[in-house]
């Protein structure tokens, strides 16, 4: 317990916020995964895993999609709350693709608890 507390005080306040939109869009949706972005101005832009039988999308890339369609130009961050031990590289090459390589992935459990965080590139 001293370790979460811990944890979340070191992380930043706009990091902790877009964990949470992700952990959110998960939950309201019934989603495998939630995720958010937040861009160069410091808009967020939240989705969650989309399962069609024509489009299949992880949350991470319809976030970064739906940035891209509202004229983002770069990203500061991203987060994925996920059941996931991973980000999976293709999650990954879409926030490089905006964001650049040194664009950090928070990758956070169901509970919203930070399991690690790593660089786009």
């Amino acid at each position: 317990m001293l370790a979460r507390m811990s944890e979340a005080a070191a992380l930043d306040p706009e990091d902790r916020k877009i964990i949470t939109l992700a952990r959110s869009a998960r939950a309201r949706n019934g989603v495998p995964e939630g995720a958010a972005v937040r861009d160069e101005t410091g808009r967020t832009y939240v989705a969650g895993t989309v399962a069609l039988e024509s489009l299949a999308l992880s949350a991470l890339r319809t976030a970064v999609a739906m940035a891209v369609a509202s004229g983002a130009r770069s990203l500061e961050a991203a987060a994925v709350v996920s059941d996931a031990e991973k980000v999976s590289d293709e999650d990954l090459a879409a926030v490089r693709d905006l964001g650049g390589a040194g664009t950090p992935v928070l990758l956070a459990g169901p509970d919203g608890a930070l399991r690690a965080t790593v660089q786009a590139g």
